[in-house]
């Protein structure tokens, strides 16, 4: 299946991992990146505009880009990024055989259940997805890295710069 199909969002989460076998872990290794204790003048803000799934694969995809942009322009220490959605519900498929004359050997079973192939993260509309702190020199990078960022989503998104109230140190 496609990661297109698992976008919308149809029924209950499906969360409890106590009671199903073989569930595979989440791909998303850190959530907070950069200097997390200095204080920043902007933050910006990649927001959600839709509700929909976003596949724990997506997230880490978006960090990894968003992240390696703001490092290599604004340094280790000159930002501070987090991901704020985790992915806990668990995304289920109906595996199907996929060879010539495939419909002889399996008849599908409308409604199957399936088995676990991945989980997902439930955002709704206004949510935010990832915030970045800046100086007030970054803000552009900032802006640039999450627009990268967001191109790995399945949902569109919108960029906010809002100022600190308490700049830094």
């Amino acid at each position: 299946m496609r990661a297109r199909n698992f976008r919308e969002i149809k029924g209950m989460p499906y969360t409890r991992r106590e009671f199903m076998g073989g569930v595979p872990g989440s791909k998303i290794t850190k959530f907070t990146m950069g200097d997390p204790k200095k204080r920043f003048e902007y933050t910006v803000k990649l927001i959600n505009l839709e509700k929909a799934q976003i596949r724990h694969n997506a997230l880490e995809a978006a960090r990894i880009a968003a992240n390696k942009f703001l490092e290599s322009r604004l340094g280790r220490e000159g930002y501070m990024m987090k991901v704020i959605p985790y992915p806990h519900n668990v995304l289920r498929e109906h595996k199907r055989i996929n060879v010539a004359q495939a419909d002889r050997f399996q008849e599908g079973m409308k409604k199957a259940y399936g088995k676990p192939v991945g989980t997902a993260a439930r955002v709704m509309t206004g949510d935010p997805i990832i915030i970045a702190q800046v100086p007030a020199g970054g803000v552009e990078v900032a802006k640039e890295a999450l627009r990268r960022a967001s191109a790995k989503f399945p949902t569109p998104c919108r960029i906010v710069v809002e100022e600190n109230l308490e700049p830094s140190n």
